[in-house]
């Protein structure tokens, strides 16, 4: 990812709406949602979400499937990855044993949000 890539993400996710978006989907997994499930969750009105939902597609970190006559809204992973390392591209001076404990943490508290998951679906 360039900078100009990371710049189009920050500034799709600087608003709270794309923002709740984006962690709301994140949150949804491989299901996805539909933009009328986001909109009756997030309690915004459809046309607007549409105009959300192209600007966090465009930016690269929401993907969009058509299952039969719906759209189906996804996080796009691979797009969270690029942020993600584009950020920390020069992490730690170029020493990656000093970044482990960052990505380690980062690590454990989504695998805290998959565990409390499952633990409430049982």
């Amino acid at each position: 990812m360039d900078k100009l890539h990371a710049l189009d993400s920050f500034a799709a996710l600087s608003q709270p709406t794309r923002l709740e978006v984006f962690r709301l989907l994140i949150m949804a997994g491989e299901v996805g949602m539909s933009a009328g499930e986001i909109s009756d969750t997030l309690g915004v009105r459809q046309n607007t979400m549409s105009a959300n939902l192209a600007i966090l597609a465009r930016s690269g970190l929401v993907r969009n499937e058509r299952q039969g006559r719906n759209i189906r809204y996804f996080a796009d992973m691979d797009g969270l990855r690029g942020l993600l390392a584009y950020l920390l591209e020069d992490c730690c001076g170029g020493s990656p044993a000093l970044c482990q404990p960052f990505i380690d943490e980062l690590a454990c508290v989504c695998n805290e949000s998959v565990v409390a998951k499952d633990d409430a679906a049982k």
